[in-house]
């Protein structure tokens, strides 16, 4: 059995962190990157806790945006030459594992509940 979203959004943010430690001079890209993972796995595991299917598909599509942003970030600092390209292209691969994932679980919602 895969991941679940917040399992692969924990790694992610995991193997970012490691990345991030070793950049110096590009707090405000660092931060920003930062700040746009973490949200990924933090809107995802409160979607858990919804009131509504409106309200689990809100978080999630949050989520989803959070993961559209962490991609222009690691862009921005892969071409600034701060992430190798390999560490560049593994990053945004895990990530649009988890923006798949998302997009799939906030269909399926939509679909069941003509939302």
């Amino acid at each position: 059995m895969g991941k679940t979203i917040k399992e692969a959004a924990i790694d992610l943010i995991i193997d970012i962190t490691h990345i991030c430690d070793n950049i110096k001079g590009r707090s405000i890209f660092v931060n920003q990157l930062l700040r746009c993972c973490s949200s990924i796995g933090a809107n995802s595991s409160e979607a858990k806790y919804a009131q509504s299917s409106a309200d689990f598909v809100h978080k999630l599509e949050i989520a989803l945006k959070e993961c559209y942003e962490t991609d222009y970030w690691l862009e921005v600092l892969n071409k600034l030459e701060e992430i190798s390209d390999k560490d560049y292209k593994d990053l945004v691969q895990k990530n649009g594992q988890i923006r798949r994932m998302l997009i799939s679980s906030i269909t399926t919602v939509k679909n069941k509940n003509d939302i």
